[in-house]
């Protein structure tokens, strides 16, 4: 029997957001490898095995998953949201090059939906024209060049989704992203925190650019930054599609 390996998303947190593609596949698995707490959400089953593990060895989970491929096992490597998104399918295909013996290893990449269309959607339509996506943790690159990113993007009017905000080990930057924001795009320009999105404790809280504090967001906050265009509508925040 060859094994193979599928990268998959199981969604902002919601069960029945996790597409019928990944449920399919996971029903095959007899392994499912990655970060602790999203296996824990993979129900146990005679004759599968799960490998939780903790935060920062996505390598290490990387290359389990093919060297268990190899042995002819079923390997499904789960991420939140979409795999392909700040996730593990950049760290299984860099797994895959650091070791060429499993280059004919069969991978596949299954979507997922992400914690910021998720956010969006709860939102309204904030991502309605042109945006860009920025992981604000500096675990894996610079703060200067999170910094730079941020100022690149303010300055060509994107709407903005930020990953992973503010943590304990890091309190400050974000803080200091909210300056830069600030300087680039003024004090009226629309923001959104999105807690726990499609979980019941979800919180959606829009607020200005000139009234937003650093403790508004933490770990489980997806945040989301209009352009210049994005405005109110009822309830609703959304961004047009169109521009001048």
């Amino acid at each position: 029997m060859s094994g193979w390996v599928a990268v998959v998303g199981l969604g902002p947190g919601r069960d029945d957001l996790v597409t019928p593609e990944v449920s399919a596949t996971l029903a095959e698995a007899t392994d499912i490898i990655g970060y602790i707490p999203y296996v824990e959400r993979i129900a146990p089953a005679a004759g599968l095995t799960l490998h939780p593990s903790d935060n920062r060895v996505e390598l290490e989970r990387a290359e389990l998953a093919l060297r268990l491929a190899s042995e002819g096992r079923r390997v499904v490597v789960v991420s939140s949201g979409d795999p392909g998104v700040f996730a593990m399918a950049s760290a299984v295909f860099e797994g895959l090059e650091a070791h060429p013996g499993y280059m004919g290893t069969e991978i596949r990449v299954l979507p997922g939906i992400t914690a910021m269309l998720a956010a969006a959607a709860a939102a309204g339509a904030p991502l309605g024209h042109d945006f860009c996506a920025i992981n604000l943790s500096d675990n894996l690159k610079p703060w200067s060049l999170i910094e730079h990113r941020l100022r690149m993007a303010a300055r060509g009017d994107f709407a903005m989704a930020f990953y992973n905000p503010r943590s304990k080990s890091r309190p400050h930057q974000f803080g200091q992203a909210l300056d830069i924001l600030r300087e680039e795009c003024g004090p009226k320009r629309l923001i959104i925190f999105a807690r726990n999105v499609s979980r019941p404790d979800q919180t959606i809280r829009t607020v200005e650019l000139g009234e937003a504090t650093p403790e508004m967001a933490d770990m489980r906050t997806v945040v989301l930054v209009g352009n210049a265009a994005t405005r109110r509508v009822g309830p609703h925040v959304y961004t047009p599609r169109g521009a001048e």
